[in-house]
């Protein structure tokens, strides 16, 4: 048996814990692998819609066992409202729910940190959520960080102390207020002790057990595969690596165990935060587009920045991830249009014209070059299979999969579960 991964192809945002939701029947494990709690992923049923953080969108199927793995970072406070948001649905989540005690976690002082150092960049901030993320991964990388596992260690706030000493002195560099400091401790030692109840294991074994088992397992991304650390629009980027070689690091599994990887996109593009954005719309196209699709932030509320599909951008996170499947998302949103624009390649400010996404086009102004396709201009509200599509979106479906030579399996029009078209 081999593991499935589950990532967004573009900033992210791309519509991950819906399809999670819905592909998690035929899994009897769904694990995060990286991120912290600036992952929103939205998800929508029955008339209820909810937003989860860091626990795994499968937590909603109560046969499932869901798995906070070792490559993402944890606030204790935030995963304790989380938990006790999961209450009015009668979820057993100390049955449902286990953490890998090796997953780092979140300490009141890296918030403060995080708000610190992006007020120091000043017109040149990356957009930060502010919950704290990078200073974490900063930390473990620095080899400073604490772990899950350390909580249970008698020595634990000894450890928290002197971690908080060390950030203190580069809060003071900064000349950051400390103020907030005792209040936000009050809550974390609070969410400490209600950690200690949890299901806190080493979740490497559990992962690789159930593989030799033949059990079906699906990794979970968060955030975007132009987010990663490594691969997207640097600096402005997420801390982790949001690309399928992540699920490996951050599960512990090795990539001869890597099955299908499933990519989703939405049927055009968005971004929060700074950064660049080829395709960005700043007129009123973009501003109905933010409309018709609620294109603000699930975790900050912030509204996100819209534009035009990026066929580029799309063949490289393709090709770096090994896609197997395409999922395209709010397909809905496009709607309201007679007439839609894909871009198809970007030309240079020397004139030039490329079609890949290469270092320079993330560091420079670009110019997209579009095909303009016929819009279907109708609702797909009532649409519950393929062949109800108008044939203009099968157009679009089928000149997408020509261009990105990978078979789009799923078509989203709707956020609700039943919305969901399978191909």
């Amino acid at each position: 048996m081999k593991m499935d991964v589950l990532l967004g192809l573009q900033w992210g945002d791309e519509g991950k814990g819906k399809i999670v939701d819905v592909l998690a029947p035929e899994y009897q494990i769904v694990a995060r692998f990286q991120g912290g709690p600036n992952a929103g992923h939205t998800l929508e049923f029955d008339g209820i819609k909810h937003v989860l953080h860091q626990i795994p969108s499968g937590i909603f199927r109560s046969q499932i066992l869901n798995i906070i793995g070792n490559g993402v970072v944890l606030d204790p406070i935030v995963l304790k409202k989380e938990i006790d948001g999961l209450g009015k649905f009668s979820i057993d989540y100390r049955k449902n729910l286990v953490i890998s005690k090796k997953a780092t976690i979140i300490i009141p002082s890296h918030k403060l940190l995080d708000a610190a150092m992006e007020q120091s960049k000043g017109d040149k901030k990356i957009g930060s959520t502010l919950k704290g993320i990078g200073p974490t991964y900063q930390d473990k990388i620095g080899r400073a960080a604490l772990r899950v596992g350390d909580i249970l260690s008698p020595d634990f706030k000894e450890k928290y102390q002197t971690l908080v000493a060390k950030h203190k002195t580069t809060l003071s560099f900064y000349n950051y207020p400390l103020d907030q400091l005792e209040e936000m401790e009050g809550q974390f030692f609070e969410a400490v002790e209600f950690f200690k109840t949890l299901n806190l294991i080493d979740s490497e074994y559990v992962v690789n057990k159930a593989l030799a088992e033949e059990k079906k397992i699906l990794a979970e991304g968060a955030q975007g595969s132009l987010l990663d650390i490594d691969f997207g629009s640097y600096p402005f980027v997420t801390s982790s690596s949001t690309m399928t070689a992540g699920a490996c690091t951050g599960l512990g599994v090795a990539p001869s165990r890597i099955g299908e990887v499933f990519g989703i996109f939405k049927a055009y593009c968005t971004r929060v935060g700074s950064g660049p954005f080829p395709t960005e719309l700043f007129d009123q196209t973009g501003e109905d587009m933010r409309k018709e699709g609620n294109e603000f932030g699930s975790t900050t509320g912030r509204p996100r920045r819209c534009g035009w599909l990026d066929l580029p951008a799309l063949k490289y996170s393709i090709m770096i991830n090994g896609v197997t499947q395409l999922f395209m998302m709010k397909a809905d949103v496009l709607n309201i249009f007679e007439e839609l624009e894909v871009c198809t390649h970007y030309e240079m400010p020397n004139g030039e014209r490329i079609d890949q996404l290469s270092f320079e086009v993330s560091n420079m102004d670009v110019k997209p070059i579009y095909k303009k396709l016929k819009g279907w201009n109708c609702s797909l509200k009532d649409v519950r299979s393929y062949d109800e599509f108008p044939r203009e979106l099968k157009d679009y479906v089928s000149f997408l999969e020509e261009e990105l030579h990978v078979p789009i399996k799923l078509v989203s029009v709707g956020p609700d579960r039943v919305q969901t078209i399978l191909r």
